[in-house]
């Protein structure tokens, strides 16, 4: 039986627990704002795995690799060689999957590539289909035991990274949008709303749906948001990784994010009740709000 057979059988006995941000933590342990995260895979990665083994040692059954931004079209608007895609993405796989070892399990990062799709934009479907495939074969030549399309508010561009996932010999895909509070609803930058963007998610052969990120979005918010998009998910798993709070500027110039891990133990049965299988955190979280996480997610059993 392989990683991926075993992440499902899991999957199937409890709720697992997934990571907290990256980017974030990064910045924390001196990354830019601006700057490609993705190059710390090679340029420094040691800090990189320091995030990583944060999250295991917090209690997480799914570790992201460092590559949300690691498509060639996204590192080109860091500067970065488009041509080292391939790298870093591998790198970046190998370094989560060393972390994990056999406690956790890798889920490949990949998020929007930072543009628009043609006719609105002046990238070709197919260009960044190819750019999507290339990521996900080098994550999974690196060890990714699944692979995370996340952050997404284009339903095109979703169905075309999870296409190019499922193509590249991904067994499992997971597949999350970001929304906003719109019009006493909850909808996507382009407008989208979650059914629109599950039923693009499950077009393109995802086993499992969700939320991450999201603009100003309460833990309240959350919970509705889960409910919404499990009622459309037509019995797949959900995942949802809320950011801690809304980003604030400090006098000194800090970014500081206010949602602490209490706020995140107090919203995981509610969560859970509204039908996410799998929790973890986005912009702004640690390990501190994994571990609670993980800490009321064991006490069910």
């Amino acid at each position: 039986m392989d990683r991926t057979d075993l992440l499902l059988q899991l999957l199937e006995r409890r709720p697992l627990v997934c990571d907290g941000a990256m980017g974030t933590e990064l910045q924390a342990l001196g990354l830019e704002p601006g700057k490609s995260g993705e190059a710390w895979n090679v340029d420094h990665p040691g800090r990189v795995r320091r995030v990583h083994q944060g999250y295991l040692d917090a209690g997480a059954d799914l570790l992201l690799t460092n590559t949300f931004g690691g498509t060639s079209l996204a590192l080109s608007l860091h500067g970065v060689d488009p041509g080292r895609a391939g790298e870093l993405n591998l790198a970046g796989a190998r370094l989560a999957r060393e972390a994990a070892g056999d406690r956790a399990f890798v889920l490949g990062d990949v998020g929007p590539f930072g543009g628009l799709l043609a006719p609105l934009g002046e990238t070709a479907p197919e260009d960044a289909e190819a750019a999507f495939l290339a990521q996900a074969r080098a994550l999974l030549e690196g060890g990714a035991d699944a692979i995370l399309v996340e952050t997404m508010s284009d339903p095109a561009e979703l169905e075309l990274a999870a296409s190019a996932a499922r193509r590249a010999g991904a067994r499992l895909v997971v597949a999350t949008g970001t929304y906003q509070r719109s019009d006493g609803g909850f909808r996507t930058m382009m407008g989208a709303d979650p059914a629109a963007m599950v039923q693009a998610a499950l077009a393109a052969g995802a086993d499992a749906v969700g939320a991450n990120c999201g603009t100003g979005l309460s833990l309240d918010d959350y919970q509705a948001l889960v409910a919404e998009i499990a009622a459309a998910a037509d019995g797949r798993p959900v995942l949802v990784k809320p950011n801690a709070g809304a980003p604030e500027l400090d006098p000194d110039g800090a970014v500081r994010y206010r949602t602490g891990h209490e706020a995140f133990a107090v919203a995981v049965p509610r969560l859970l009740a509204a039908g996410a299988r799998m929790v973890g955190g986005c912009c702004g979280t640690g390990p501190a709000h994994v571990a609670a996480v993980a800490a009321v997610i064991r006490a069910r059993g």
